[in-house]
């Protein structure tokens, strides 16, 4: 049977003992719905509670809330269990509330998501043989540093990394200790167009979307992809360290804050692109009303975040979104440069060679 995770956004005047009353209503008529409740997470300070329910439906759920108390959550989401613990930390109630009479937990599912991704052009320049065992090195190096900050890894690829802390200041020094580890990286293989690019942020697990932290998930990772410097760091990541640290985060060359402003533009911008990077008529001024600026104040703004003019954005993710397809090898140079948004395809492998150092064709032979 499928798993679900709801979310319930209640009043100032709950409390956790409130919402431990209303989990045991629930569980007393559970049976009769087809539901099985396995834990819950309550966070007093955002007044938000997150059942975790095996049930057949979604309905059956909001069936059972809705005779045991009246309590209908405002959304449901299916999920995985396994991914659930990887996120949250447990899929049942925390040691500390087993075995009580009315087994209150206080316990928030709000967390700080992390994403380190390593970007590099696709041809190592240096010797592969040396650049594998340093690539391992390294990974294991974010694996034993993320172990020390109790950081609970959700996904990990060669190139990637999901992560997920209760604590804002575990997730900063971490963020900082990595950058270090990347730096003795580079050096070892002595490879400069190796980048790393941290995205930190904070959010729940249910919100509208059909994901489990899909939206904090989702900014995390176009904060890598797209602003400029090592370390990026949503609004209120730094509100939230600002007020655990008597050293507040300092915006620099190789650091960056966002501001709420920023945020809002970013998912406008990559909004806009994701929905139309491909068109070979896109204009930069066709960017203007979706992301609410005019054209200098929209030059001014890409400068600022990302270091690139928007037709030069434009063009890199066209590109990037080419590799990706030749790598799977999904058609051939034609078809690519097409799908791709370029108007030819030898203006496509001409801009291709000068960023990449190879023309397409090796990527579909190799």
């Amino acid at each position: 049977m499928p798993i679900f995770m709801d979310r319930h956004d209640v009043s100032e005047m709950v409390t956790a003992e409130k919402v431990a009353e209303l989990h045991q209503q629930d569980l007393k008529i559970q049976h009769h719905y087809g539901c099985r409740g396995f834990t819950y997470w309550f966070d007093d300070k955002r007044k938000t509670a997150f059942c975790l329910i095996e049930a057949p439906d979604m309905a059956a759920i909001q069936r059972m809330h809705d005779a045991a108390h009246g309590q209908v959550p405002h959304s449901i989401i299916e999920v995985e269990a396994s991914i659930v613990e990887s996120f949250l930390g447990r899929i049942e109630d925390p040691e500390k509330a087993q075995n009580t009479a009315l087994n209150i937990i206080n316990d928030p599912a709000f967390r700080i998501i992390m994403v380190i991704a390593l970007k590099q052009l696709p041809l190592v320049k240096n010797d592969p043989a040396q650049y594998k065992p340093a690539l391992k090195k390294y990974n294991d190096g974010i694996t034993s540093l993320l172990s020390r900050y109790d950081g609970g890894i959700v996904k990990q690829t060669e190139n990637y990394f999901l992560v997920s802390f209760k604590s804002v200041s575990n997730a900063v020094h971490a963020a900082f200790d990595i950058r270090l580890l990347f730096n003795d990286f580079k050096k070892e293989v002595k490879n400069k167009d190796v980048r790393l690019s941290i995205g930190v942020n904070a959010g729940v697990p249910v919100t509208e979307k059909s994901s489990i932290f899909e939206d904090t998930i989702k900014l995390a990772e176009r904060m890598c992809k797209v602003i400029k410097g090592d370390i990026v760091v949503s609004s209120e990541i730094r509100e939230l360290y600002d007020n655990e640290n008597s050293n507040p985060i300092n915006d620099g060359e190789r650091i960056c804050c966002l501001t709420q402003v920023d945020e809002k533009f970013l998912t406008q911008l990559m909004d806009y692109t994701e929905n139309s990077w491909n068109d070979t008529n896109l204009k930069v001024d066709d960017f203007s009303k979706p992301v609410g600026y005019s054209k200098s104040q929209l030059y001014r703004k890409m400068m600022s975040l990302t270091g690139k003019s928007l037709n030069t954005f434009i063009h890199e993710y066209r590109l990037n979104e080419a590799l990706i397809l030749l790598n799977k090898k999904v058609g051939n140079i034609s078809e690519i440069a097409f799908e791709t948004g370029f108007s030819s395809p030898s203006y496509f492998s001409k801009c291709f060679q000068k960023k990449y150092g190879q023309f397409p064709s090796y990527f579909l032979v190799r």
